[in-house]
């Protein structure tokens, strides 16, 4: 028998914005945090925002510019567990509601907040998007193939990998430590130093052999011809990672390409061009279906470059979302469909609508009020009122 999700019982007060915040919230929702999204209060009926990483959340719109909008936040503080700021440096604190003012709220509150540059660096005042990011930590420097410009991974490393994930890390550091301590405190992520640590080891590798020449010339960053994708008869790909000798060996054969003498010439820079060139006209030779049946269950690192329409479709395919871990006693809550008795390593519970491949709109307001009633008992026309499209704070209620 299983236990709820490991975050359950936490609330969380997460300020509206895009990408890598809503993603830190889906996070803790995803284990069992209760999130209340803050939106700001806007004319009815209010459209949906574009933000699709609300499963598990609710909303409450709220008009931050008023004074009785600021203090039902300030309300809220003293029960909320973790707050998240997405917002650019000094924005929170304009509203009135600096880590300081909420610390000095409640001493447990945990302040999260994430930034796309440093707050401290030359380029804290200065706009920017995911690749902006990855560009200054140095990330986006390594990414692309030779001869060509560097090639930004979508918005994947900066504002998920680099942004979200790392502050969710932070946020459950700050958890660990107030366990210890009873205290709260604030916890800074920003998408530089997220992605600059993300590529600690290829950073490292660039004063090795192994990574010390130009973009796209190096064993990981498609200048290897046994670390490559490779496109198929039926314009398909297959992916190639038969780095170590005895899984080289394994390509080869599968190839058919083994009186070729390429097991000799493997680590020769001078031949990696040829047999490039080799492995593109073979790959050619059959679809993608053949080639995957030919290296399925051989160590070869050989598999099909699968999209994910794909694996929304074929039940063959490994495609259906599960939690990023398995927590075999307190498993995160199931993405995808299934029976109450599901093994732990898809979660726990009904799933979502889409199986998170895709997403949900989140109107403002959309069952904020149902969440404020199961945090606090609180009610329209006793603890707040909705006033110009958001929700405000009785001037007669009390902290």
């Amino acid at each position: 028998m299983t236990s709820p999700p490991p975050l359950t019982g936490l609330r969380v007060l997460e300020f509206a914005g895009l990408a890598p915040g809503p993603f830190a919230g889906l996070l803790l929702a995803d284990n069992g945090a209760s999130v209340l999204r803050v939106d700001r209060s806007t004319p009815s009926p209010a459209p949906p925002t574009s933000d699709l990483l609300t499963r598990h959340k609710a909303s409450i719109a709220v008009d931050l510019k008023s004074p009785s909008g600021i203090s039902l936040i300030k309300s809220l503080i003293p029960h909320t567990d973790i707050v998240i700021d997405p917002f650019r440096p000094g924005i929170l604190e304009k509203l009135g509601l600096g880590p300081d003012v909420l610390l000095g709220l409640n001493e447990r509150v945990i302040v999260g907040r994430m930034t796309g540059f440093r707050r401290d660096g030359r380029y804290k005042d200065m706009a920017g998007h995911d690749i902006n990011y990855i560009a200054v930590s140095g990330a986006l420097s390594l990414l692309g193939r030779k001869g060509e410009k560097p090639l930004p991974p979508a918005n994947i490393l900066g504002d998920f990998a680099g942004g979200g994930a790392i502050l969710y890390q932070g946020i459950l550091l700050a958890l660990i430590e107030r366990g210890k301590s009873g205290k709260g405190q604030v916890v800074e992520a920003n998408m530089v130093d997220g992605s600059a640590y993300l590529v600690t080891f290829p950073r490292m590798l660039t004063r090795t052999p192994m990574w010390d020449r130009p973009r796209g010339e190096n064993r990981l960053d498609s200048g290897c011809p046994f670390y490559d994708t490779y496109e198929t008869k039926d314009e398909g790909f297959m992916a190639v990672g038969a780095l170590e000798p005895q899984f080289y060996k394994g390509l080869i054969k599968g190839l058919g390409l083994e009186a070729k003498g390429l097991e000799k010439t493997r680590n020769d820079r001078e031949a990696w061009p040829g047999m490039k060139g080799l492995f593109e006209r073979t790959f050619k030779s059959k679809t993608r279906n053949e080639w995957e049946e030919i290296f399925d269950g051989t160590d070869a690192c050989c598999t099909p470059v699968l999209d994910f329409k794909e694996l929304e479709k074929d039940p063959k395919r490994e495609g259906d979302q599960r939690p990023a871990v398995t927590l075999r006693g307190s498993p995160s809550l199931a993405l995808s469909k299934g029976p109450a008795s599901r093994d732990p390593s898809t979660g726990q519970g009904p799933g979502v609508e889409g199986e998170s491949y895709s997403g949900t709109t989140l109107y403002p307001g959309q069952g904020g009020e149902d969440m404020l009633k199961a945090w606090l008992g609180w009610r329209k026309g006793k603890e707040y009122e909705v006033e110009n499209g958001g929700l405000v704070r009785k001037e007669s209620s009390k902290l």
